[in-house]
């Protein structure tokens, strides 16, 4: 939420606070649109692709701390978008690009968060901030500036009860249904590059642009469905394939209808981020929230089906709670833990083995990140061959 989404270059100058739900607080100056927001803080390991992230919807509600201390540098361009605006409820720099430099560059990433009213803060010590979200767990947070700050404080004096109380009053993270927010009002396909080989329908939960293309380039035709598609609708497509996507919010807020309704048919299923956690709850696992998450594009995973390691590109604050040193029988066959995260032994992937079924809990498709995972759209077409054949 925020108001006064646009700011003069001096209300930009103007003081700015950041407000955490346990009382601590950080003062800096105001960056993008002037006002207030809420959300969730949490922090972004990555060096680059800030534009990705902020255009990546599983980052809806969420106020996002750049652990990079330098961010705009390359500016925005008009081709890295993962969606169709910023997702982003708020923006925290340290210390923001004067003049971006890129040849691809349109326009300055103040200017692209004032224009799409993101308020954002820099000049605060951002290290600080993520060691203290480290330590006590992602929560809700609010940024205050121009008239917000001064009508919640009174002329500009800081009243920390008062500022306090209106982040507590911000909805938290856990219960979260955020998916039908997010997520296409109507369907549509993304053509097959090249030859045609299969279709597969896509559960947009919240996907990033990128997605569907990586697939398309496998000679895949995509049909992007709403969060609402019910199992007709997915079958509708002649589906040689079904994708889950990434998304925000609480896992255990979803339906499960379709999920289950595309295992109990035997169809081919890959699912990633949130599609993970779906996957899991599916087969009778719990999830849960992570103390602050993994978001970032250095995190390190296992793919423990090869015992190769992959640095991998993350977005997510909920976990499946699986078995790591077993096989599970669930109501659809056997399934064991594919992935694991090294920093915190995570489960960061599963697999049927009774079924050509299997997820992972980060992003493969690179936007921004490392190509480490971009095997994984290659195992989901061989499952595709295989079923044909």
């Amino acid at each position: 939420m925020t108001t006064s989404p646009r700011g003069s270059a001096r209300d930009k100058a103007s003081p700015a606070v950041l407000v955490l739900e346990d009382g601590r607080s950080f003062r800096g100056r105001a960056y993008g649109a002037v006002g207030e927001t809420f959300g969730e803080a949490v922090f972004s390991t990555g060096m680059t692709g800030y534009q990705e992230t902020l255009t990546d919807p599983s980052y809806h509600r969420q106020v996002v701390v750049m652990t990079a201390p330098h961010v705009g540098n390359t500016g925005i361009n008009d081709e890295d978008q993962e969606s169709r605006r910023i997702w982003v409820s708020g923006y925290v720099v340290r210390d923001p690009a004067r003049v971006p430099s890129n040849w691809r560059s349109r326009r300055s990433l103040d200017d692209e968060l004032s224009a799409q009213g993101v308020v954002g803060i820099s000049g605060i010590d951002t290290r600080a901030l993520t060691r203290h979200l480290r330590e006590r767990g992602a929560m809700r947070v609010g940024i205050f500036s121009g008239d917000a700050l001064n009508s919640a404080t009174g002329k500009g004096v800081a009243d920390g009860a008062a500022l306090l109380a209106r982040v507590l009053r911000a909805p938290e993270m856990s219960g979260a249904e955020l998916s039908s927010e997010v997520t296409t009002t109507e369907p549509y396909v993304v053509p097959a590059i090249g030859t045609k080989r299969f279709t597969v329908a896509a559960l947009d939960l919240g996907i990033k642009g990128m997605t569907p293309h990586r697939l398309a380039e496998r000679g895949i035709e995509v049909h992007v469905l709403p969060a609402t598609a019910t199992l007709d609708d997915v079958y509708a497509t002649a589906p040689d394939g079904v994708f889950l996507s990434n998304g925000p919010g609480d896992p255990a807020t979803a339906d499960l209808t379709v999920v289950k309704g595309v295992l109990e048919r035997g169809t081919p299923l890959f699912g990633i981020c949130f599609g993970n956690q779906l996957l899991g709850r599916a087969l009778g696992f719990g999830t849960y929230k992570l103390k602050y998450g993994h978001r970032g594009i250095n995190q390190p995973v296992q793919d423990r089906t090869t015992g190769k390691v992959e640095v991998t590109a993350h977005n997510h604050g909920f976990a499946v709670d699986a078995p790591l040193d077993r096989v599970s029988e669930t109501p659809y066959g056997r399934a064991e833990v594919s992935h694991v995260c090294l920093n915190d032994n995570v489960v960061e992937g599963l697999r049927l083995l009774d079924r050509p079924v299997f997820s992972v809990q980060y992003h493969p498709e690179a936007a921004a990140g490392p190509h480490d995972a971009a095997y994984l759209f290659d195992r989901f077409t061989s499952l595709m061959e295989d079923q044909r054949a």
